[in-house]
């Protein structure tokens, strides 16, 4: 029995490629070509908070006159779902955008502010032991 093959992975981030697969499904409702794009192209921009974004699926339903629009993001092991409704479509996608957007740019702007760590010895912090006791019995 041979071992199974793995296909290579295509590079991230190419010309004209986007990065994100974007997932969009009705449920109880048709969504138009421009809904479509306009969706596609509005959560496309997540990728300039954040290049490891795995994927985004989004998931559109009518119940009666209100839509409601779940955006699912899967990023660094970890999904953030959103969910909006509206009266129309578009606005309910735009809506849950908006607040994913918000998300994702705080967690960015926490990751980047979080100060580094320095580095780690054998379990330890990098501090020399008794350096600052030396100094502690100097001021006496």
């Amino acid at each position: 029995m041979s071992p199974p093959t793995v296909a290579p992975l295509a590079p991230r981030g190419g010309a004209g490629e986007s990065s994100v697969e974007i997932h969009l499904t009705a449920r109880h409702c048709e969504l138009g070509p421009d809904v479509r794009t306009f969706a596609k192209a509005r959560l496309e921009k997540l990728n300039k908070y954040d290049a490891r974004i795995h994927e985004v699926r989004v998931i559109v339903s009518q119940e009666r006159k209100l839509h409601t629009a779940e955006i699912t993001l899967r990023a660094h092991q970890q999904d953030v779902v959103i969910t909006e409704s509206h009266a129309d479509a578009r606005a309910a996608i735009e809506l849950a955008a908006d607040r994913l957007e918000d998300r994702v740019r705080r967690r960015k702007e926490k990751r980047v502010s979080a100060p580094r760590r320095g580095p780690r010895v054998n379990g330890t912090d990098g501090a020399e032991p008794g350096v600052e006791d030396v100094a502690a019995d100097d001021e006496y």
